[in-house]
């Protein structure tokens, strides 16, 4: 059976596991703001001697390729081509909007009559976003969303219940009518690398691997870095 190192930094938390096919044999998270840097490798080492293999022995490496931070997915893929690179193995990209929608699936009153709506927080009321059905289909595009009390208003009418999951899902809710709100249910949560076995066994069965030379984190949207105040003095 494949086995994979799972890497994800694509928000504030840091996480990195080792599954055989679907099933996860080791993992680490820590959610600690700009923490990628310094625990990345220490967690990729750990996992892999918790599992007892060396990289050589994975079958490829899945990294969440965004959207998300810029600096942390920067951190992510470099690390995971670095490995490639060395062991010569596969690079898989996995969407982060995918991994949320795994984790989505785990709610107890999903159904057929349900949508999973994960949602990365990109500051004030923006938001990137994708909809998905009960098992984890896309169903949109991937996208940057200003949030306003009339987003996914087509959704709220068509389907009895929308599960909104990420770290930008909370600040949906208060635009939201009570009518919409009785539909809504909200799960404030950071992806995990332990939710991209599915995704990464899908893509490798699919030889769907990214060139470890070129491949660039998907960011959605031009990195503007900020003004330091110190600058300004």
């Amino acid at each position: 059976m494949p086995k994979f190192l799972l890497i994800e930094t694509s928000t504030q938390a840091c996480s990195a596991a080792i599954c055989e096919d679907e099933r996860i044999i080791a993992s680490r998270d820590i959610q600690e703001y700009k923490a990628h840097a310094r625990l990345l490798a220490p967690f990729s080492k750990e996992v892999l001697e918790e599992a007892g293999l060396s990289i050589s022995e994975c079958s490829a490496v899945a990294v969440s390729e965004g959207p998300g931070s810029y600096t942390g997915l920067r951190v992510g893929v470099s690390t995971a081509k670095g490995l490639c690179f060395g062991a010569d193995i596969p690079l898989i990209g996995v969407s982060t909007l995918d991994i949320l929608a795994r984790m989505g699936m785990e709610q107890p009153e999903l159904d057929s009559e349900s949508l999973i709506i994960p949602m990365i927080d990109a500051r004030r009321m923006e938001v990137y976003c994708a909809v998905y059905d009960n098992i984890g289909k896309r169903l949109s595009p991937i996208e940057a969303k200003v949030l306003d009390e009339d987003s996914f208003s087509e959704e709220f009418s068509k389907y009895h219940k929308l599960f909104f999951i990420g770290d930008g899902a909370v600040k949906f809710k208060s635009l939201l009518s009570e009518d919409k709100l009785s539909k809504a249910q909200f799960t404030e949560c950071y992806p995990s690398a332990g939710y991209m076995a599915v995704p990464a066994l899908n893509a490798y069965n699919k030889k769907e691997f990214k060139d470890v030379a070129y491949f660039e984190p998907f960011y959605l949207k031009e990195f503007v870095a900020g003004i330091s105040k110190k600058s300004l003095i």
